[in-house]
């Protein structure tokens, strides 16, 4: 148990999996700036990768990670063991590819339309484990306020539901994007591209750019082509998905009168890298 606060202290929550950048420390900064007390912690969460490898090469950087959050002066740091956050049963059933929902104490969680798209088409039983192991970090650390980047916009949705679903009193905070000098999301998978992979990354936040400022002369259906063209010009850089969806319910759309705000959202498989962005177009 790391719940160190008491009934007057506000305490803001960072959830990562390490190898920790300045994305995670812009989290830290904004909770140290709202609460009185900042926990981060550290978990590497098998039961949200769809594949073994990925879970394997997920860089591991706890000494490193724990001196940029001893600089940004953060409260308290949590990494837990796998076997204090899972029971052998819960893992059993991951490996088996069925879903556990153990994690809602019984309630009736259901994400719906939230997890059929992007990237829940794309990695089917990926956010069930992503509730999972925040829903069991949010019981432990008891936070007032927890703290996630945008660029993760799918997840951040799946969050808000499910704690409004279990009646959770957290308030969920969304942070912008941390960029890198030529544009690349910053992100921990970034450390596995090569120099010229990084390079040619930049493609992505570029076409997100000009997919926003074309929105006004273009159609979703123009501004689709655009994207995705752009992107398949690259011969090193395989588009996975590239979506103009409502930016509440996370569904497609074909026309702008279709949502009050809409984020334009897209994955790519660079080399062994996969990687996600996305810009809010209004």
């Amino acid at each position: 148990m790391v719940n160190v606060k008491n009934k007057q202290t506000i305490a803001g929550f960072i959830p990562t999996m390490g190898a920790l950048h300045q994305g995670h420390i812009s989290l830290v900064n904004a909770a140290k700036a709202q609460c009185d007390l900042t926990v981060c912690s550290i978990f590497v969460n098998p039961t949200q990768f769809n594949d073994l490898s990925d879970l394997k090469n997920y860089p591991r950087t706890f000494d490193a990670d724990c001196q940029l959050l001893d600089a940004a002066q953060c409260d308290v740091v949590f990494i837990p063991e796998v076997s204090e956050i899972y029971t052998f049963k819960e893992l059993e059933l991951k490996k088996l590819n069925f879903e556990d929902k153990s994690w809602t104490e019984s309630k009736t969680v259901d994400f719906g339309s939230l997890v059929k798209v992007m990237e829940g088409a794309h990695r089917p039983g990926h956010f069930n484990g992503v509730a999972q192991v925040v829903s069991k970090l949010f019981r432990i650390t008891e936070p007032d306020k927890a703290y996630f980047g945008q660029k993760d916009f799918q997840q951040l949705a799946v969050i808000r539901s499910m704690v409004n679903q279990l009646a959770m009193p957290i308030e969920i905070i969304a942070c912008p994007i941390i960029r890198e000098p030529n544009g690349l999301a910053m992100s921990s998978r970034n450390e596995r591209l090569t120099k010229e992979e990084r390079d040619k990354a930049s493609l992505i936040s570029k076409t997100l750019y000009k997919v926003k400022e074309l929105q006004t002369i273009k159609t979703i259906a123009e501004l689709k082509a655009f994207a995705e063209d752009q992107i398949k010009a690259e011969p090193l850089i395989n588009l996975e998905y590239f979506e103009i969806s409502d930016a509440e319910t996370l569904q497609p759309i074909t026309d702008y009168k279709q949502a009050k705000s809409v984020v334009a959202c897209i994955a790519i498989k660079l080399g062994s890298v996969r990687l996600i962005d996305n810009v809010i177009l209004y």
